[in-house]
């Protein structure tokens, strides 16, 4: 399976987390939420779970972790490599 760019999944993940914060920021109900960051934050959920392969938050989110860090290791290993 195609999987996005590390980058571009580390960004994902940031964006779900800032606009997470904003929808449970205390005293705010579902319906308390501003219209365009409930959006937002279901257009987010959707590309991570479209960009992981995935059907639920959770699983993205975990997904997207996996191969952020996957990818940090490959990059450490291989800068490690070459300065050997």
């Amino acid at each position: 399976m195609l999987m996005a760019h590390p980058t571009v999944l580390r960004k994902l993940v940031e964006r779900y987390q800032a606009l997470s914060a904003l929808a449970d920021e205390p005293g705010t109900t579902a319906e308390g939420v501003r219209p365009e960051v409930r959006q937002q934050l279901q257009d987010t959920v959707y590309t991570l779970c479209v960009s992981t392969g995935t059907r639920e938050i959770g699983a993205a989110l975990a997904a997207a972790r996996a191969h952020i860090d996957q990818a940090a290791f490959a990059q450490d290993a291989a800068a490690g490599e070459s300065a050997a």
